[in-house]
């Protein structure tokens, strides 16, 4: 049985939500998660990255698990590989790097295993870790994606050549996605249910007639998580107001937060990135570009197994 030897695999960063598309609607962004994988006698992950030193370096890696699991849903045992991790996603930033860490495991599975799953299949399965389709299907398809996730099936369209640009500003704090989450309600009312869901859905029809001021409005009349997550996050008020004021025509929790993240048009991005960075020196500011492409896997060398 051929397969091949060494693998290298790349997964884009995403944000979620956009204000009122909770759990449903996802952007890839140009941060990158990369293993380079080849074939070992035993399970190693190692990484030149300072934020991922401290993750364990043997199979209990959570992406040398989700991959394990994987291959083992469909009857297949990997055989061990050496896994060089890096990544430009900063952790608990509300940037995706869980997702990404999901789909770089079923990659791996994939690849390693010769498992032959459509993206449909991974999206499943990566949904089913995360729970929500909206980070892992920006993750692996790429563009501005809306999901939908409902009796252990997952409907998904990727939407790509949207003409605006992005900008976060990403505090130095963390904020864990469970902690993030305790602070929502547990049920919302049929008014505020009606409320929430109208304001996601112009938001995305916002979007794709790019009327952007509407698209802006809408993200701040978000009635599902942000009202109760924006207090975790101290600078917020004033980095959105900074960003309004400097060419942004949306701003809106990145995820679960921290991160902030600013939507403007086409050439305005340089300028506006310049301006966040000269008033929150404290925090790290990007301007980044829309991913298209989604997770990619290049086969490199072949052995026989």
């Amino acid at each position: 049985m051929t397969l091949h030897d060494r693998f290298l695999i790349k997964v884009p960063a995403s944000t979620a939500n956009l204000g009122p598309g909770f759990d449903s609607i996802g952007l890839a962004l140009n941060l990158y998660l990369t293993l380079e994988i080849e074939k070992h006698d035993q399970w190693e992950c190692y990484s030149s990255c300072e934020e991922l030193k401290d993750l364990p370096t043997d199979e209990s890696h959570f992406i040398c698990q989700v991959a394990i699991k994987t291959a083992a849903q469909y009857g297949s045992e990997l055989p061990p590989c050496r896994i060089k991790v890096n990544s430009d996603i900063p952790l608990a930033r509300g940037l995706g790097s869980s997702a990404a860490a999901i789909v770089a495991g079923i990659e791996l599975a994939d690849a390693v295993g010769r498992l032959h799953l459509t993206r449909d299949e991974k999206l499943l399965l990566a949904t089913k870790v995360e729970g929500h389709p909206d980070n892992v299907g920006a993750s692996l398809y790429g563009g501005l994606v809306v999901g939908c996730y409902q009796q252990n099936e997952v409907d998904m369209l990727s939407f790509t050549n949207l003409p605006f640009e992005t900008v976060v500003v990403i505090p130095k704090e963390i904020l864990l996605t469970k902690e993030s989450r305790d602070v929502l309600p547990d049920a919302y009312s049929r008014k505020e249910a009606t409320k929430a869901s109208s304001t996601a859905n112009l938001l995305i029809a916002a979007l794709l007639n790019q009327n952007w001021s509407l698209a802006g409005k809408m993200m701040e009349q978000d009635c599902f998580h942000q009202p109760y997550r924006k207090p975790l996050i101290a600078s917020y008020s004033e980095i959105e107001k900074a960003a309004k004021m400097n060419g942004a025509f949306g701003v809106a929790l990145s995820g679960a937060g921290p991160t902030v993240i600013c939507f403007t048009e086409n050439g305005k991005g340089q300028k506006l990135a310049q301006a966040l960075e000269h008033r929150f020196t404290n925090m790290t500011v990007k301007r980044l570009s829309i991913d298209y492409d989604g997770s990619y896997v290049n086969e490199i060398e072949n052995f026989v197994k």
